[in-house]
């Protein structure tokens, strides 16, 4: 029997990809009101962006413990290894929910969770790899060491339109009264060791971008790299010819990021992750010594204390 591969819905695939590799998808929720949505399934990405647009509020929540006992309990019934790939632990109870919904599955089938310390775009990449080595018939074995392996070369940057969303959480740090002030800024973030951390600030967006493209351009490992963009597929095609000039487009790849994430950052959020070859390693910056980290809500997300305006 094949390894089956399941991870949440902000693995931010798109529906073909998941389909070809035979990726399991377990829904975070979507909230507006007293109206709650299966992210991907009760509700499109365009349309959640649209109805933000207007002044919509949404917030999201982990799936529960029953959600993944039910997807164990059937993948058991084709295969007994199931290797599970879960965001980040810091950023949310959706590991959490894992674990349990693999005791209240009670199955004969080896279940092995993996906290991937990343989310969207870097766990799509995470995903990619263990589903693609799983259709080759690699061992449960293999492919846990391998995520496991490469998960601290995997690295992610989001830059955000605006901080309206982000202060609309209510989780920010005193620095939120000056920030406020300034909704015009570009923020960007980032993972550390499964927690968002500030990156950099910039004014235009434009500036924004030519960061994304030296952050991957720097790193002379690169053997895959995901952008993940929100409205705007124009803006990260560009993109994505950009970093072609220095990366072999095959390896570059563009899907829509899902709203249990883009509820946070907002319509015109844009994620690049990259996945270093093993070996040799590149010169990913981090941007983020010496800061702490901050955290959003539900899909929890940090404090702002970004560095100097670009």
């Amino acid at each position: 029997m094949s390894v089956k591969i399941v991870t949440d819905s902000t693995v931010d695939l798109l529906p073909e990809t998941i389909k070809e590799l035979g990726i399991t998808i377990v829904p975070v929720y979507v909230m507006s009101g007293n109206k709650t949505y299966r992210d991907g399934l009760d509700i499109t990405q365009t349309e959640i962006y649209n109805r933000m647009l207007t002044g919509e509020q949404f917030t999201t929540s982990q799936p529960t413990p029953a959600d993944f006992a039910s997807v164990y309990k059937n993948l058991s019934k084709e295969t007994d290894q199931i290797v599970s790939l879960i965001m980040s632990a810091k950023l949310s109870g959706t590991y959490n929910s894992a674990v349990q919904g693999r005791e209240l599955a009670k199955s004969s089938s080896n279940i092995e969770l993996i906290d991937t310390k990343a989310t969207s775009g870097a766990l799509g990449l995470l995903a990619t790899q263990a589903a693609e080595m799983a259709k080759m018939g690699e061992s449960a074995g293999k492919i846990i060491d391998t995520v496991r392996n490469n998960i601290p070369h995997v690295h992610i940057w989001a830059l955000l339109d605006t901080v309206k969303y982000v202060l609309r959480s209510g989780r920010l740090s005193s620095a939120s009264n000056l920030i406020s002030g300034v909704l015009s800024i570009r923020p960007m973030i980032t993972l550390r060791e499964g927690s968002l951390w500030p990156a950099s600030i910039h004014r235009t967006r434009n500036k924004g971008l030519e960061k994304l493209a030296e952050l991957v351009k720097t790193n002379r490992n690169v053997e895959a790299v995901q952008i993940v963009q929100s409205v705007d597929l124009a803006e990260a095609q560009t993109l994505k010819e950009k970093l072609a000039d220095f990366i072999d487009q095959s390896k570059i790849h563009v899907s829509q990021l899902g709203p249990a994430l883009g509820v946070h950052g907002g319509p015109g959020t844009l994620v690049v992750a990259i996945k270093e070859k093993l070996g040799n390693i590149g010169t990913a910056t981090d941007e983020t010594e010496d800061r702490k980290s901050f955290k959003l809500p539900s899909i929890h997300l940090p404090k702002l204390g970004f560095s100097s305006l670009h």
